[in-house]
C-alpha cells in the first residue's frame, strides 16, 4: 500500500472518520481507523459499533492496499505534520506517513479483527446541509445526558411528506424545530428515528459546508437499523435508540397564556450578567410589568443580587412573574436566531413556550418553570 495526498485533504479525511471513535474502548481495533487506497482514492473508515463513519477523498495511489492503525494517534500526526504533500506507506508491520523532511511510523493494528462496517440504507431524500446543521443544534441543547434513560438522550426525526421534523426533551425542557426538505421516491408514509443527539449533532455539523446532506434510510429497519447522513465524500451512520419521545401536542397548547415579546439578545446578556451571583440551582427571576413596557432580570439572595432592566411588551396580563434555571433558560435563548423573542407564559412553576418573532423557522423551546422565586 502507497499513496501521495495533500496534507489538507489528509487532515480533513482523518478527522471526519475520527468522530466515530470512541472515546475509551476495551477492545483495541476499535481504536482504529481503517486505510483503505485504491484506483486514486483515498477512503478512511472508523466505528464504534453504534456509529460508522467514512470520508473518501482524492490520492495519487502508487499501490492499492489497506491498513488499520490507531485513529487518534494519526490524527495527532496529521495535526501537525508540515504543508505540502504528504507521501504514506506501509512498509512490513509500520505504516509510515512523510512530509516536508519528518517521518512518522505507526504501528498496525491487526485487521481480521476489525468488526465488519454496516451496510448503508438506501437515499430517501434530501435536505440544506446548513439548516440541517442549525436545526440540530437548536433542539440538541434540550436532549438529556443521563445514560440511564436512553431515550431522552436522543434527537427524533419525523420525516412526513416535504417537511422534517426534529424534536429532543430531557422531561424539564422539550425542543422542537421543523424544516423543509426533499423526499425521494423511496419515501411514503411517515416515518420517525430516535437518534442519539451527541452523535447526531456532530455529524450534521461535519457536513454543514457540504451544500446538500442525503438522508439514508430503510423504514422497516426498525430499532435495529441504521440511519445515514452523506454529503460531499463523507458519509455517517448512526444506530436508531429504541422507544420514542413523548408527544408534545397539548404540552406546547398554553390555553390563557400571557404573551410577552422581547429583545433575544439582549434578555440572553442580561441573563448571563446577573446569573453570576446565583447560588448552585438558584433560579433567574423574570418580572414583566404591561405599564412602562419593563422586564426586570435579577438574581441572587440577600445582599448578593444583581438586576437589570430591559424594554419588553407584555399582553394578557398587567404584570407577569416566572423564573427558571439560569442554564436553562441560556440554552434556550442562544438556540433562537432571531433577533425578537415571543414567550407564552402561564406563571411560577408552570411551563413557558418560547418561540422567534419575525421568522417564520419552526423552532419553539418550551421550558418548565420553578416554583420558587428569587
Amino acid at each position: 500500500m502507497e499513496f501521495r495526498i495533500a496534507r489538507g485533504e489528509l487532515a480533513e479525511a482523518v478527522a471526519g472518520a475520527a468522530r466515530a471513535l470512541p472515546g475509551r474502548t476495551p477492545v483495541p481495533v476499535l481504536g482504529g481507523l481503517l486505510l483503505t487506497a485504491r484506483a486514486g482514492r483515498l477512503t478512511v473508515s472508523g466505528s464504534d459499533f453504534e456509529t460508522s463513519a467514512r470520508v473518501e477523498t482524492g490520492a495519487e495511489v502508487g499501490a492499492a492496499g489497506r491498513v488499520l492503525v490507531l485513529g487518534r494517534r494519526l490524527l495527532d500526526i496529521c495535526r501537525v505534520v508540515p504543508e505540502g504533500p504528504v507521501s504514506c506507506a506501509l512498509e512490513g508491520t509500520r505504516f509510515t506517513v512523510k512530509a516536508g523532511g519528518t517521518r512518522f511510523g505507526l504501528s498496525t493494528l491487526p485487521y481480521e479483527e476489525y468488526p465488519a462496517l454496516p451496510a448503508a440504507p438506501a437515499d430517501y431524500g434530501v435536505v440544506d446541509a446548513e439548516a440541517f446543521a442549525t436545526a440540530v443544534g437548536q433542539v440538541a441543547v434540550a436532549a438529556g445526558r443521563d445514560d440511564t434513560l436512553p431515550v431522552l438522550t436522543g434527537v427524533q426525526l419525523r420525516l412526513a411528506g416535504a417537511e422534517l421534523t426534529l424534536s429532543a426533551s430531557d422531561r424539564y425542557r422539550y425542543a422542537v424545530r421543523r424544516l423543509e426538505w426533499r423526499p425521494g421516491a423511496a419515501a411514503g408514509e411517515p416515518v420517525e428515528v430516535l437518534l442519539p443527539a451527541r452523535r447526531l449533532l456532530e455529524t450534521a455539523r461535519g457536513l454543514a459546508r457540504c451544500g446538500s446532506v442525503r438522508v439514508l434510510l430503510a423504514p422497516g429497519d426498525g430499532t435495529a437499523g441504521v440511519v445515514g447522513f452523506a454529503g460531499g465524500g463523507a458519509r455517517t451512520l448512526l444506530r436508531r435508540l429504541d422507544g420514542r419521545l413523548p408527544g408534545y401536542g397539548t404540552l406546547f397548547e398554553l390555553t390563557g397564556a400571557s404573551v410577552a415579546e422581547v429583545d433575544t439578545e439582549a434578555l440572553a446578556e442580561a441573563v448571563r450578567r446577573v446569573a453570576v451571583v446565583a447560588e448552585a440551582n438558584s433560579p433567574v427571576r423574570l418580572d414583566f410589568a404591561a405599564d412602562g413596557g419593563t422586564l426586570l432580570v435579577r438574581a441572587g439572595y440577600g445582599d448578593d443580587v444583581a438586576a437589570q432592566r430591559l424594554p419588553a411588551v407584555l399582553c394578557g396580563a398587567k404584570e407577569a412573574t416566572v423564573a427558571f434555571n439560569p442554564a436553562y433558560l441560556l440554552d434556550a435563548l442562544n438556540s433562537f436566531t432571531s433577533p425578537g423573542l415571543r414567550i407564552e407564559l402561564l406563571g411560577a412553576g408552570q411551563r413557558a413556550l418560547l418561540g422567534g418573532t419575525g421568522e417564520a423557522d419552526g423552532h419553539r423551546h418550551l421550558l418548565m418553570s420553578v416554583k420558587q422565586l428569587v
